[in-house]
């Protein structure tokens, strides 16, 4: 036998309505709620409200009883909040309709407001302060170690004592304006206050993914301090570099070729295995580094990163020489006594700034081999696209950016051819 579904609008018993506003509730039609999505319980965790809906069937009327169906469902008012009501399906008489009919019947009413859900209201009133713990616990775990130390630096410094008392809502274009006033007015260098609204701006974003009301921050409309005078980037020449070597000692001297004729990041050189030696093909693998303050070996800085690089006959032997006596192929190219990797810190300390004061060479960083062997490299004409991928910029614009101000052969000929037309015609 068929059985014909009839048309009956839901009839609304609701106590938990707001018997002042009853108009303010969304039509049958309108009416939403939330997907159904058990969540996982976490330990610590709030356990959420269930909103999946399974329904019940009752029987109402004595004379003719009906059979009924009863569910929840959550409303959106106008003025933003959400209710939950109870709603009552006539399905039809019992002597004409079994159980097993009316749950079919029913189920229609069941999967919509299982499968809808309705625009929750984001919430609010958290402090920055409050969140930033949230932020610590589920996404800073996931950063690098270097990305967490700059981010924790901006937040004990500048965030939490200026801004972490407000609520997100509050944290505004006007206000973040003001505290960048603030900040460059204690001498801040322009870079750092990026860096630290790149911080501001990357927490507020992830609090706005998770549904927290959050101000109306908008980074392009604030106002930065000026450029002050950039100060030239130390760049060690060849010459300098090459009385280092001869004036270091064992692995430092090895490990300050590596840096200084490959370009490689000193990180990066400390990751290096014996395995990423490859003297028949001749090239450097770069596939690990180690973190400056942890020693902990650890992925590239990015993808861009990781790539094979030629090595120059003069590096080759000198690496031959340092291997000799090698056993293993898979343990770290440079270790201490006890086995672990270097720290770039104290060789920074110990071993490079003590040789440049005994060798009268200016002070410099590791660093400032990278950037020395970049400018040699345009200087002798190299192609910016060449010199992007020894030194692994992810951006060319990086390359220019940094190392704009290198007067390459190809350009100086072209000045020069240039100023010597128009000289013939300035002499008599």
């Amino acid at each position: 036998m068929s059985i014909v579904v009839p048309v009956i609008h839901p009839k609304i018993e609701s106590p938990l309505f707001c018997p002042s506003a009853p108009a303010c509730l969304p039509t049958d039609t309108d009416a939403t709620v939330d997907n159904a999505t058990p969540s996982v319980l976490r330990a610590g965790g709030i356990v959420p409200r269930r909103r999946f809906q399974r329904g019940m069937l009752r029987i109402r009327g004595s004379r003719n009883p009906q059979r009924t169906g009863m569910y929840r469902e959550d409303v959106v008012l106008k003025d933003g909040t959400i209710h939950r009501v109870q709603r009552e399906i006539t399905l039809g008489p019992v002597k004409k309709l079994s159980e097993r009919a009316a749950w079919a019947m029913f189920q229609p009413y069941l999967d919509r407001v299982n499968s809808t859900c309705p625009p929750l209201p984001p919430k609010g009133g958290m402090t920055l302060e409050t969140f930033v713990e949230e932020w610590r616990s589920n996404v800073a775990v996931n950063l690098a170690p270097s990305s967490v130390r700059a981010a924790e630096s901006h937040l004990r410094t500048h965030l939490i004592p200026m801004l972490g008392k407000l609520t997100l809502t509050g944290i505004n274009t006007k206000l973040v304006q003001a505290f960048v006033t603030s900040r460059a007015t204690l001498g801040l260098k322009r870079k750092t206050i990026e860096n630290v609204l790149l911080t501001l701006s990357s927490i507020l974003n992830t609090a706005k993914a998770w549904d927290y009301r959050t101000g109306n921050f908008v980074f392009g409309d604030l106002t930065l301090p000026r450029e002050g005078v950039k100060e030239e980037r130390r760049s060690f020449t060849p010459e300098e570099v090459g009385r280092i070597i001869r004036g270091a000692r064992e692995p430092f001297a090895t490990i300050w070729s590596v840096v200084a004729m490959t370009g490689l990041r000193v990180s990066e050189a400390l990751g290096l295995r014996v395995c990423d030696i490859d003297l028949e093909r001749k090239i450097v693998r770069i596939r690990q580094s180690v973190d400056s303050h942890t020693r902990k070996v650890q992925g590239c800085k990015s993808e861009a990163s990781e790539d094979d690089l030629p090595l120059p006959p003069q590096l080759e032997a000198r690496l031959q020489r340092f291997l000799d006596g090698q056993a293993s192929d898979t343990r770290l190219l440079f270790v201490n006594r006890n086995g672990r990797p270097y720290s770039a810190n104290k060789l920074r300390e110990k071993q490079l700034h003590p040789l440049l004061k005994k060798l009268g060479i200016p002070h410099g960083g590791f660093h400032g081999a990278r950037h020395g062997m970049t400018s040699e490299l345009l200087e002798a004409g190299a192609s910016p696209a060449v010199v992007q991928r020894q030194m692994r910029h992810s951006d060319p614009r990086i390359t220019l950016g940094i190392y704009g101000h290198v007067v390459g052969n190809a350009h100086r000929s072209a000045v020069e051819e240039h100023a010597k037309n128009v000289e013939k015609y300035a002499v008599n």
